[in-house]
Protein backbone atom coordinates (compact mmCIF):
# COMPACT_ATOMS: atom_id res chain seq x y z
CA UNK A 1 0.00 0.00 0.00
CA UNK A 2 3.10 2.02 0.45
CA UNK A 3 4.36 4.75 -2.51
CA UNK A 4 1.70 7.33 -1.64
CA UNK A 5 3.04 10.86 -1.52
CA UNK A 6 6.54 11.88 -0.48
CA UNK A 7 8.95 10.53 1.99
CA UNK A 8 8.42 13.46 3.70
CA UNK A 9 4.28 13.29 3.80
CA UNK A 10 4.85 9.58 4.80
CA UNK A 11 7.30 10.50 7.72
CA UNK A 12 5.52 9.40 11.01
CA UNK A 13 2.35 8.82 9.59
CA UNK A 14 0.07 6.84 10.85
CA UNK A 15 -2.66 6.59 7.90
CA UNK A 16 -2.30 3.03 6.37
CA UNK A 17 -1.86 3.91 2.84
CA UNK A 18 1.37 4.85 3.80
CA UNK A 19 2.15 2.04 6.06
CA UNK A 20 4.24 -1.53 5.26
CA UNK A 21 4.93 -4.73 6.11
CA UNK A 22 4.54 -5.51 9.86
CA UNK A 23 3.39 -2.10 10.95
CA UNK A 24 0.65 -2.41 8.16
CA UNK A 25 -0.62 -6.14 9.04
CA UNK A 26 -0.77 -4.65 12.67
CA UNK A 27 -3.18 -1.52 11.73
CA UNK A 28 -5.30 -3.75 9.51
CA UNK A 29 -5.84 -6.26 12.54
CA UNK A 30 -6.83 -3.54 14.75
CA UNK A 31 -8.81 -1.80 12.47
CA UNK A 32 -10.19 -5.05 11.77
CA UNK A 33 -11.02 -5.36 15.45
CA UNK A 34 -12.49 -2.20 15.68
CA UNK A 35 -14.79 -2.58 12.75
CA UNK A 36 -16.28 -5.94 13.69
CA UNK A 37 -16.44 -4.89 17.48
CA UNK A 38 -17.74 -2.07 17.60
CA UNK A 39 -18.56 -0.32 14.25
CA UNK A 40 -20.89 -2.73 12.60
CA UNK A 41 -22.32 -4.14 15.28
CA UNK A 42 -23.59 -0.46 16.68
CA UNK A 43 -23.55 1.99 13.38
CA UNK A 44 -23.88 -1.33 10.74
CA UNK A 45 -27.26 -0.58 9.92
CA UNK A 46 -29.12 -3.42 7.76
CA UNK A 47 -27.76 -4.63 4.31
CA UNK A 48 -29.80 -3.67 1.58
CA UNK A 49 -29.29 -2.99 -2.53
CA UNK A 50 -29.74 0.91 -1.74
CA UNK A 51 -27.12 0.36 1.57
CA UNK A 52 -24.89 -2.08 0.32
CA UNK A 53 -21.94 -3.84 2.94
CA UNK A 54 -19.19 -6.55 1.65
CA UNK A 55 -18.05 -8.96 4.11
CA UNK A 56 -15.09 -8.66 2.93
CA UNK A 57 -14.06 -4.54 3.10
CA UNK A 58 -10.45 -5.09 3.57
CA UNK A 59 -10.42 -5.83 -0.14
CA UNK A 60 -11.67 -2.52 -1.19
CA UNK A 61 -9.04 -0.25 -1.02
CA UNK A 62 -11.10 2.78 -0.19
CA UNK A 63 -13.42 1.15 2.24
CA UNK A 64 -10.01 0.51 4.02
CA UNK A 65 -8.67 4.30 3.68
CA UNK A 66 -12.04 5.39 4.73
CA UNK A 67 -12.59 3.04 7.46
CA UNK A 68 -8.96 4.02 9.16
CA UNK A 69 -9.49 7.52 8.55
CA UNK A 70 -12.63 7.02 10.37
CA UNK A 71 -11.09 4.84 13.64
CA UNK A 72 -8.11 7.51 13.78
CA UNK A 73 -10.72 10.51 13.92
CA UNK A 74 -12.32 8.08 16.65
CA UNK A 75 -9.27 7.52 18.87
CA UNK A 76 -8.98 11.36 18.51
CA UNK A 77 -12.25 12.37 19.18
CA UNK A 78 -13.68 9.83 21.84
CA UNK A 79 -10.10 9.43 23.67
CA UNK A 80 -9.26 11.51 26.82
CA UNK A 81 -8.34 14.49 25.45
CA UNK A 82 -11.74 14.58 22.96
CA UNK A 83 -13.24 16.90 25.26
CA UNK A 84 -17.13 16.45 26.16
CA UNK A 85 -18.23 17.28 22.58
CA UNK A 86 -15.50 14.87 20.86
CA UNK A 87 -18.35 11.87 20.19
CA UNK A 88 -20.66 14.26 18.87
CA UNK A 89 -18.32 15.96 16.29
CA UNK A 90 -17.05 12.04 15.45
CA UNK A 91 -20.74 11.31 14.73
CA UNK A 92 -21.35 14.72 12.75
CA UNK A 93 -18.33 15.18 10.71
CA UNK A 94 -17.03 11.84 10.22
CA UNK A 95 -19.37 9.02 10.62
CA UNK A 96 -21.81 10.28 8.95
CA UNK A 97 -19.90 11.30 5.69
CA UNK A 98 -17.88 8.08 5.70
CA UNK A 99 -20.76 5.58 6.30
CA UNK A 100 -22.84 7.15 3.65
CA UNK A 101 -19.95 7.17 1.22
CA UNK A 102 -18.84 3.41 1.62
CA UNK A 103 -22.69 2.50 1.89
CA UNK A 104 -23.97 4.57 -1.12
CA UNK A 105 -24.90 2.25 -4.09
CA UNK A 106 -22.66 3.46 -6.41
CA UNK A 107 -19.67 3.38 -3.58
CA UNK A 108 -17.13 0.77 -3.35
CA UNK A 109 -19.24 -2.10 -2.17
CA UNK A 110 -21.69 -1.64 -5.48
CA UNK A 111 -21.54 -5.14 -6.82
CA UNK A 112 -21.40 -6.71 -3.30
CA UNK A 113 -23.83 -8.81 -1.80
CA UNK A 114 -23.96 -10.51 1.67
CA UNK A 115 -21.56 -13.32 1.19
CA UNK A 116 -20.35 -12.12 -2.01
CA UNK A 117 -17.69 -9.73 -2.59
CA UNK A 118 -17.08 -8.66 -6.42
CA UNK A 119 -13.59 -7.25 -6.88
CA UNK A 120 -13.72 -3.97 -8.27
CA UNK A 121 -11.95 -2.86 -11.86
CA UNK A 122 -10.01 0.32 -11.18
CA UNK A 123 -10.88 3.06 -14.28
CA UNK A 124 -7.95 3.47 -16.81
CA UNK A 125 -5.64 5.77 -16.42
CA UNK A 126 -3.08 7.23 -19.13
CA UNK A 127 0.12 7.75 -18.60
CA UNK A 128 1.71 11.04 -17.44
CA UNK A 129 3.51 12.83 -20.37
CA UNK A 130 6.57 13.79 -19.33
Amino acid sequence: MSGFGTEAEQAGSPFILYLEGEEQQAAMESLSFWVSGLLLPVYGREVTSRSPWCSQWWEHLEAVAQLHALWLAWQELTGPNGGLTGPAMWHRDYLGPVMQALRDPDGPFAGCRPGGHRPKEAPAVEPFPV
